[in-house]
């Protein structure tokens, strides 16, 4: 079982990789195609790779985030994973400064034939640490 619990760690890694990429398409590829992603910045709900996309290509990419884990807890049940915890990010705030942002998260995960897709995506502001 752990062998796959450090899988699923790593796809942490991959999403931040692709966030920092600045590649919309890139980062909505992670996600299964009616997937639903509750946004950090934006309280609306996106189900679908073309919300999803909108969100990371005009709301979140623009930025510039670049983010690390800062505490993580992955579970694996079958065919479904879930890792939640805490990150933060690195965006460009007001007069281009870069400002750190705290926020918890939840990814969960689903096997498909050949990779895990994220199949739900919420993340939040920590009320503690913004």
């Amino acid at each position: 079982m752990s062998n796959f619990i450090e899988e699923v760690e790593k796809l942490l890694d991959r999403w931040f990789a692709a966030l920092e990429a600045g590649d919309p398409a890139q980062m909505t590829a992670l996600y299964a195609k009616d997937a639903i992603l509750l946004a950090t910045f934006n309280g609306d709900v996106r189900k679908g790779h073309q919300k999803i996309r909108g969100y990371f290509e005009r709301e979140f990419m623009p930025k510039h985030p670049v983010g690390t884990a800062v505490e993580a807890h992955t579970r694996v049940m079958g065919g479904v994973a879930v890792n939640s915890g805490l990150y933060s990010f690195e965006v460009d705030g007001k007069d281009e400064e870069r400002t750190t942002v705290e926020a918890r998260y939840t990814f969960v995960y689903q096997w498909t034939e050949d990779d895990w897709k994220i199949v739900e995506h919420h993340s939040s502001l920590n009320p503690e640490g913004s």
